[in-house]
């Protein structure tokens, strides 16, 4: 078990926002989020777990004791669910390689998966282990949560849409905003505690996020969690949050890492 603490920035709240891409911009119209400070978090390392050094992360949801993963790139895209102890699938179903996979949720025994530029997701039966149809959306797909209601998908800008995934319509659009300024490239999301999670992509930053408002509540830099020697050529950014609510688990990993880590976070400061 390793109880070793990530380094996190213990700077200024502008410093921090400037290190995970925001653009400052102009004061938000009337009625958009409030201004909060985010909190700084830490994060505790609990459990060192395999990953796949092949799997190139996109999308990671834990159900009924089991991990599941989403993996991109053209010819190398799959659904599937992972062994927790050796990070190796023991079920997959592989994508045509004109697809690169992207974010992935689970909502009702099915499985919903999105692609990069195809503009389709798909729909698996966690039962079955079939497909059972696709879906369409505009844009970009990058990634895909659940509020237990509806279903949340981020395209890369500082976008969240709220989608039906009876008809999948967007019944709702929120930006993530952090005192006035647009939280852009939010990749991966997870649903945890009425608070979204989000990585931002090219950055090792985990972003939390108020649902309701898009307000940026809190963030963690976890570009400590690989050692030096986890790093090879392949490793690349931090992307996948999975969520273990029966237990209480926070898991993270990122594209062709080798660990999948088990973290607890603990804020720097006190909320308010």
């Amino acid at each position: 078990m390793n109880l070793r603490l990530c380094i996190t920035f213990r700077s200024t709240v502008a410093l921090t926002l400037g290190l995970i891409g925001l653009e400052f911009a102009s004061p938000l119209a009337q009625g958009a989020a409030p201004s909060v400070d985010p909190i700084l978090y830490t994060c505790e390392v609990v459990v060192t777990w395999p990953h796949d050094r092949e799997a190139f992360t996109e999308g990671l949801c834990w159900a009924d004791g089991q991990l599941f993963e989403s993996t991109g790139n053209y010819g190398q895209s799959s659904f599937r669910k992972v062994d927790l102890k050796t990070g190796r699938p023991v079920q997959e179903l592989k994508l045509a390689p004109d697809y690169f996979g992207e974010g992935m949720t689970l909502l009702n025994h099915k499985a919903y998966q999105l692609t990069w530029k195809n503009k389709v997701g798909f729909i698996y039966n966690l039962d079955t282990w079939k497909s059972e149809g696709e879906f369409s959306f505009e844009g970009e797909g990058w990634g895909l949560t659940t509020d237990g209601k509806w279903l949340i998908m981020s395209n890369g800008t500082d976008e969240l849409r709220f989608i039906d995934p009876e008809n999948f319509r967007v019944v709702k659009t929120i930006h993530v905003v952090s005192h006035g300024a647009p939280v852009k490239n939010l990749n991966e999301l997870e649903y945890i505690k009425g608070e979204i999670f989000a990585n931002v992509w090219q950055t090792n930053w985990l972003v939390r996020i108020d649902p309701a408002s898009g307000a940026l509540l809190g963030t963690v830099n976890l570009s400590h969690l690989l050692a030096p020697e986890d790093y090879t050529q392949s490793v690349d950014v931090l992307n996948g949050i999975a969520y273990d609510a029966a237990a209480d688990r926070l898991f993270v990993t990122g594209k062709n890492w080798p660990k999948l880590f088990e973290i607890r976070l603990h804020p720097t400061t006190p909320a308010p």
